[in-house]
């Protein structure tokens, strides 16, 4: 048996009999007893599996430990989609913070931790990361210190003062909020607040802040039922006071079985017609975002409403058109 198989038969047999003899080990396991101790070792250092020897019981035990210490837990022999995206994501976003190399001493542990849930199994870490690839497309660089700021107002519950760029309108604004929950999307960072200036819930691009402070005033607390009801309600993370409208797409058969695969949003509804084509409706507030997504699809995508909609992506095509000559 291979080695994980063996910490495998470790675990079941102190699980069996609660106390095995190492004579036992040795001969269920078919291993030498210098093999048999470099495996304890590694689950002890790596699993923290709390196993040891009772002199008294003459073999090996699990040491009994309050349930809120017990953390000793074997890995699969392999992860599923989620689970192996979820561990190199957090790897990944967790080295990429460190940009100023300001927080490498607070996460290294962390850093440990997963090389060690992840290393677990038949290939190591490293075999792990160089098979899985995160590659980030249009990224922006933010100011470290303004993430740690965020943060920290974030979990002491206190209001911000921002001057933030807004590079839609190409404009400066200072404003005091409440900072409510912070969104990986897209490979940016941004900040979901009540803003005090427009009395209503924002959201902000976190590498568009340029100045940030930390003020004693309580944040306001909105519910997280009222922020997913805002921040959810339409495409996109782009946020206006228009009102909600509703888009139809439809997409040509060589493009419909990837868009029907794909979430554009929560509430979508889509269908396939007799000739194989895709309709896809959903809500939207702002359109930017949503036309730009839109444009990614070319020729093969045409936009049955709202009828504005349908007018600027056609003129985004033709202005597109023009521009490549």
């Amino acid at each position: 048996m291979n080695r994980l198989e063996r910490f495998y038969k470790i675990d079941a047999l102190l699980h069996e009999r609660t106390v095995v003899p190492r004579d036992a080990f040795l001969r269920e396991l078919e291993v030498s007893l210098a093999t048999f101790k470099r495996d304890l070792e590694y689950m002890r250092d790596r699993f923290h599996a709390p196993v040891i020897w009772d002199a008294d019981q003459r073999g090996y035990r699990f040491e009994v430990k309050p349930k809120a210490a017990q953390q000793f837990e074997l890995p699969g022999l392999w992860f599923t989609a989620s689970e192996a995206y979820a561990l190199v994501t957090m790897q990944h976003l967790l080295s990429s913070l460190d940009q100023g190399g300001l927080i490498g001493p607070h996460i290294a542990p962390l850093m440990a931790r997963l090389d060690a849930i992840i290393g677990g199994g038949e290939a190591s870490s490293g075999d792990v990361r160089k098979r899985i690839r995160l590659l980030s497309f249009g990224s922006r660089k933010m100011p470290l210190e303004h993430f740690s700021l965020v943060g920290a107002a974030l979990f002491k519950r206190r209001r911000l003062k921002i001057e933030y760029y807004a590079r839609s309108t190409n404009e400066h604004s200072a404003r005091e909020v409440s900072p409510q929950r912070l969104v990986h999307y897209r490979e940016n960072w941004y900040l979901d607040t009540w803003c005090h200036l427009r009395n209503d819930l924002r959201s902000f691009s976190v590498d568009g802040l340029r100045r940030i402070e930390m003020v004693d005033t309580p944040a306001r607390e909105v519910s997280l039922k009222a922020l997913d009801a805002y921040m959810q309600a339409s495409h996109g993370i782009v946020r206006s006071d228009e009102k909600i409208q509703h888009a139809r797409l439809r997409f040509a058969t060589e493009r419909a079985r990837w868009v029907a695969a794909e979430v554009w949003h929560p509430d979508q509804v889509g269908s396939f017609d007799n000739e194989g084509r895709y309709t896809l409706e959903l809500p939207f507030r702002d359109d930017r975002e949503l036309v730009l997504d839109i444009m990614r699809h070319g020729g093969a995508v045409e936009v049955l409403a709202p009828v504005a909609l349908r007018r600027k992506v056609r003129a985004e095509h033709q202005a597109a058109t023009a521009l490549n000559g």
